[in-house]
């Protein structure tokens, strides 16, 4: 008999997994929510079991909060006596951004670099064949393709594999990649009861996670930016706030070049996450801040760092997660001026765009 057999829709989420690894990954979105606040993180925990029956009879939240202590999620060692997460918590909150953005990767057996449109030494072979040289490992050998040309130069009765018939798989060339982060911390990240800075905050983490498993040869530095920019680890990255700050672009991209400078790799780009406007400058030890527009002075000294990546072969991908015309023109204007991308992003979709922005820049400038 044909037809259709319904059943109970059960979400993902919901089937296997222990209770606590359940409790785990929302407890994870709370505390990325909350800045790392624990004790915040647990009173949401708290007020949602009330409201959703998280827990049951059986387990309950105290039983999670106890387990995330002995399991080496939380600890009270630290000198202000307060519980805070270990960096064991770090990396989970990590992979599980990783997880959800990006999906989940296979690991590279060659340890995770990034290839270019050129052959060599490298550590993957490619489908590029060739004719074998001095020096060509046993494993590069096309054992098809180099039968085949014994059979076709010494006929099958007298078959003979020569050097001649030899043909090696070429292998790709591989290039390590320098990436820095800039997020922006302004106050507008947080305006209009929109919260933009934990999706940032996500995706970066994401990022972090990304290169460390699959590409473990490139760097990351990350960059926070308000009314200055300063250059933060990825452990802090769980704790970031959004401050009472304007927009200081041009501090950003300062300093993301000086720490391209220091790089001694050929390939380098700053990816940018950002929701306004530049509205702020640096001049000695006064800030010269306009909110209320495009200030042609700011604006002009935010291109001109643009144009100045461009000549160093820094291309500028903008996550522009507002979408208000009148910032998208400034953005297409320092787009074009840089020669990078600008994506006018939502926040769901921001990680999904990172992600294949980072693998099609696997690219370019070996000289």
């Amino acid at each position: 008999m044909k037809g259709f057999n319904f059943s109970q829709f059960v979400p993902p989420e919901q089937k296997g997994g222990s209770k606590f690894d359940q409790l785990l990954n929302i407890f994870q979105q709370l505390l990325l929510i909350t800045s790392g606040d624990v004790e915040q993180a647990m009173a949401w925990m708290n007020q949602l079991d009330r409201q959703y029956s998280l827990t049951d009879d059986q387990y309950g939240m105290g039983n999670f909060f106890d387990e995330l202590k002995e399991k080496g999620y939380l600890t009270e060692e630290n000198q202000e006596g307060k519980i805070s997460i270990t960096p064991k918590t770090e990396q989970t909150i990590r992979r599980s951004a990783l997880d959800e953005i990006f999906g989940k990767l296979k690991r590279s057996k060659s340890g995770g670099n990034h290839n270019t449109p050129y052959t060599g030494s490298g550590d993957e072979l490619s489908s590029d064949l060739r004719t074998y040289q001095f020096g060509d490992t046993l494993e590069q050998i096309s054992m098809t393709e180099s039968i085949k040309n014994a059979q076709i130069n010494s006929g099958v009765e007298e078959f003979t594999l020569m050097e001649r018939d030899l043909e090696v798989t070429e292998k790709e060339q591989k290039t390590q990649t320098s990436t820095v982060l800039m997020i922006d911390i302004s106050h507008s990240m947080i305006l209009y009861g929109e919260d933009r800075i934990t999706p940032a905050k996500k995706v970066a983490l994401a990022l972090v996670e990304l290169i460390k498993q699959k590409y473990p040869k490139d760097t990351l530095d990350i960059v926070v930016f308000g009314n200055d920019a300063w250059q933060i680890q990825a452990k802090d990255l769980p704790y970031l706030e959004v401050g009472p700050y304007h927009t200081n672009t041009v501090a950003g991209l300062e300093l993301a070049m000086d720490l391209l400078r220091r790089r001694k790799n050929k390939n380098k780009q700053i990816f940018m996450i950002t929701d306004g406007k530049p509205t702020c400058l640096k001049e000695g030890i006064r800030y010269y801040k306009n909110s209320f527009g495009l200030d042609r002075k700011v604006v002009s000294k935010t291109l001109t760092l643009a144009a100045q990546c461009r000549r160093l072969d820094i291309p500028v991908t903008t996550f522009m997660i507002a979408t208000d015309p009148y910032l998208k023109q400034f953005v297409q204007e320092f787009t074009k001026v840089n020669n990078g991308r600008a994506y006018y992003s939502g926040l769901q979709g921001l990680g999904n765009m990172m992600f294949e922005d980072f693998q099609r820049n696997r690219r370019k400038n070996i000289k």
